[in-house]
């Protein structure tokens, strides 16, 4: 699948900045502009498990939990 991505003309500035950056890479400023994308994303890879798992924790390390073997003991009576 394809995507064109597009700079708007009011961006005049950006694309004189990305095409002396491409020109002094030797390279087209859509090829210049991939290469940045390319460098911009590469560190957005999704959290694993262990990471995404200390994040919540972080986030709900003020609230108040109940302890599971509580949570299964109601479920339990519920029955």
């Amino acid at each position: 699948m394809a995507i064109n991505l597009l700079i708007p003309d009011k961006e005049k500035d950006l694309i004189a900045l990305l095409e002396r950056r491409a020109a002094r890479n030797g390279r087209s400023a859509e090829e210049e502009h991939l290469d940045i994308l390319r460098q911009a994303l590469r560190s957005e890879e999704p959290p694993g498990f262990l990471q995404a798992a200390a994040k919540l924790r972080e986030l709900t390390k003020d609230r108040r939990h109940t302890p599971a073997e509580i949570l299964q003991r109601e479920g339990r009576d519920e029955r």
